[in-house]
């Protein structure tokens, strides 16, 4: 963990210069480890999202942690996710390319590891005006000790000119690829300040956004860690 208390906060503007795209769908289930597998997919109907300098991110689909009786399987269980009517297809894209991303991708019925997801409408959201943010797959350092992955993510972000004041690095995640696994990390950062916050769901952390690495997204904070640790 690292920690450091943050300034006093001023008024700002989200910019919507990068926005979500939130789309609807229809797919009962789809593998847990499904990152690769989307990515691939959503490249074969909009190829330019796997350019370099396309700004895209993927997110991975997410579902609660347990609904029903039902608890998410664990990454490597080999099991599925179960979908809801309320889960979403999320890209995020610069604005100036949403409407094109909406038209290519709104009615088109996706493979993914051999089940089918269909993409209903799309809309834009904004980026978030949270400052507390985290990512679930974060590509760093492949030595397994948690001090190399934050002193890596902290010097990272400060040649961004992000400033870290509080960092958690979370659990270690395999995500299959056909060239082999890539090791990822979560990681969650507290007391960003708004500019910063922007600036990092806009740029990301690390390599394989179009797989969903890197994507940060907004986290309700780590005061309570905080203060048990």
């Amino acid at each position: 963990m690292y920690w450091k208390e943050g300034d006093e906060e001023i008024e700002f503007e989200i910019p919507d210069d990068v926005v979500d795209v939130l789309f609807s769908l229809d797919c009962k289930r789809l593998p847990v480890d499904h990152a690769y597998a989307l990515s691939t997919a959503l490249q074969r109907v909009v190829p330019w999202i796997a350019q370099n300098d396309s700004g895209v991110g993927v997110h991975t689909i997410h579902v609660a942690g347990s609904q029903n009786g039902w608890e998410r399987p664990a990454h490597d269980s080999g099991q599925h996710l179960i979908l809801s009517k309320r889960t979403k297809l999320t890209v995020r894209v610069p604005k100036e390319r949403s409407d094109e991303l909406v038209e290519a991708l709104e009615g088109k019925t996706l493979d993914i590891s051999g089940y089918p997801l269909t993409v209903r409408s799309g809309k834009t959201r904004r980026l978030s005006k949270e400052t507390t943010l985290f990512s679930r797959y974060v590509i760093g350092p492949t030595d397994d000790a948690e001090e190399v992955f934050l002193n890596w993510a902290v010097q990272t972000l400060q040649d961004l000119g992000i400033h870290v004041r509080k960092a958690l690095c979370g659990k270690a995640t395999l995500l299959s690829t056909p060239k082999g696994m890539l090791h990822t990390r979560s990681l969650m950062l507290a007391d960003l300040s708004l500019g910063e916050s922007v600036q990092l769901q806009q740029r990301g952390l690390g390599l394989h956004r179009e797989m969903g690495c890197g994507i940060f997204v907004p986290h309700k904070g780590i005061e309570a860690v905080g203060k048990a640790t």
